[in-house]
């Protein structure tokens, strides 16, 4: 039987009578856009984080961008991001007319390295968005120090790390704001896109849900009428009402992960071709992806894609060599430990309905590949 990267039906099956329930109801109630399920969602995904505010909207790419907006980032301004990342990261922040700019990843988490801040500040400089990837928190002790010194906002980018933690407090509730993507293989997934932004800051809450429409006033007498320059982007009470049931099973979804990422350590140890990730002291890994080093890891790639095992790479372009972002001008080279973290990555199968044996059989096959 193949073995893939990742599956949603599982958690559909688990779940089909809670979730059918939740799509029933909402079709009964015929409000499908900013009504009782969003507003119950963003309270209760609030909570769960310890956060003041969540706010819904229709991805985690708008999620970034409509953040770094209700900040006042814009033309003009650069933004300190890293270059392994989902294009998205990028794409949110060219969407407000600032420029990124890409720090390169410390070779242990591929999380933005804050040693290489300084060189890339400059006086445009307004924030910095740390990526919490493939499931493990961005270094955000030393991230948050730079930004207090130099006057700049944070928006963390936790769209692979629903759970996850920094000295033991969410991520998400650290930053000015921080984004959330809830795409269908995150560890918290609808059945569609969507996003939300969460903040402990009133004001940045207030403009973030007139921006997501159209800027309108907020105050049901002046309905249509824009107080600023907004944008369509909601989450709906169909993908809403999905988000909370599974916001329930979230944590257990977690452990899981973590449990599998332990069967893959204990029969992969001792490969020296092997790099396994690392849980910091200070981080709580959620395993959105379980992301080896592999030495000949193309031909890896290929032998366990010849034995039905799904391997893919989480990035195989670091977005600063990609065409559409040439025009920033960085040279091969100038990332190095991003550039070669492209080249030796590859992620295996991950997900909370896993079971136990297939991460066996995965680690057996790249036992033989390398031992013949």
């Amino acid at each position: 039987m193949p073995i893939p990267v990742f599956l949603t039906r599982p958690q559909y099956l688990a779940l089909k009578d809670e979730i059918d329930g939740a799509i029933r109801e909402v079709l009964e109630a015929s409000n499908f856009i900013l009504g009782k399920q969003l507003e119950s969602f963003e309270r209760e995904f609030g909570a769960y984080l310890g956060a003041g505010h969540a706010i819904g909207v229709g991805s985690g790419t708008e999620a970034i961008h409509l953040a770094l907006r209700a900040l006042g980032v814009g033309p003009g301004d650069e933004v300190l991001t890293v270059s392994h990342t989902a294009v998205a990261t990028t794409v949110a922040i060219s969407s407000t007319g600032a420029t990124p700019v890409f720090v390169d990843v410390d070779p242990a988490t591929y999380t933005m390295d804050p040693a290489q801040l300084g060189a890339r500040l400059t006086p445009r400089t307004r924030a910095i968005v740390p990526v919490h990837l493939y499931g493990h928190p961005a270094n955000m002790g030393p991230i948050l120090d730079f930004a207090r010194r130099h006057d700049l906002f944070v928006v963390e980018d936790v769209a692979q790390a629903h759970g996850a933690a920094y000295d033991r407090q969410k991520c998400g509730t650290m930053g000015h704001a921080a984004a959330f993507s809830f795409y269908p293989t995150k560890n918290l997934g609808a059945y569609g896109d969507g996003g939300a932004v969460v903040t402990n800051d009133r004001g940045v809450a207030e403009q973030l849900v007139m921006l997501r429409n159209y800027g309108w006033d907020p105050d049901p007498a002046r309905r249509y009428y824009s107080k600023i320059k907004g944008v369509n982007s909601r989450l709906d009470e169909m993908q809403a009402a999905i988000l909370r049931v599974k916001l329930r099973y979230l944590e257990d979804g977690n452990e899981r992960r973590r449990a599998l990422a332990e069967v893959y350590g204990e029969h992969l140890a001792g490969l020296e071709e092997v790099t396994l990730p690392v849980e910091q002291p200070w981080g709580h890994h959620v395993y959105h992806l379980y992301v080896i080093r592999a030495q000949d890891r193309d031909r890896l790639q290929a032998f366990l894609r010849g034995r039905n095992i799904g391997a893919q790479i989480h990035y195989p372009e670091p977005v600063h060599r990609q065409e559409a972002y040439l025009d920033l001008g960085y040279e091969p080279g100038s990332l190095p430990e991003t550039e070669r973290a492209c080249r030796e990555i590859l992620t295996l199968p991950m997900y909370p309905e896993l079971p136990p044996e297939d991460a066996r059989t995965v680690a057996r096959a790249i036992r033989e590949f390398y031992r013949g």
